[in-house]
């Protein structure tokens, strides 16, 4: 089926050349650049900015709601899924919320 293919011959006798030439040649090193390694970046540590209300009123903001998703929180509080998201878990782990139902990472919360 598959393989490798046979090279040509100018492809062999490029390959050929640049084995029996040593590699400190000042000619062949002529018109290449050479890369030098630049030091090894540092990750970058994303943070979230919560919305800059208390608890009450992310309370306060998510209780009309029919049901408390995650998309129905963002759209609520004004702020992308990932931040409420963790302002979901954030009123669930301190008990102003308990998990009602969902599955699959889509959770419907309720209030306690």
């Amino acid at each position: 089926m598959g393989g490798v293919k046979k090279k040509s011959m100018a492809s062999m006798e490029k390959s050929q050349g640049s084995e029996e030439t040593p590699q400190g040649d000042a000619a062949q090193t002529k018109g290449k650049k050479t890369k030098e390694k630049s030091a090894p970046q540092q990750k970058k540590q994303f943070s979230f900015l919560p919305p800059k209300m208390s608890d009450a009123d992310l309370l306060k903001s998510l209780i009309p709601l029919k049901a408390i998703t995650l998309y129905s929180a963002a759209r609520a509080l004004g702020v992308n899924a990932s931040v409420a998201n963790v302002v979901l878990r954030d009123l669930e782990a301190k008990g102003s919320l308990k998990r009602a139902g969902g599955f699959s990472g889509h959770g419907v919360w309720a209030k306690v």
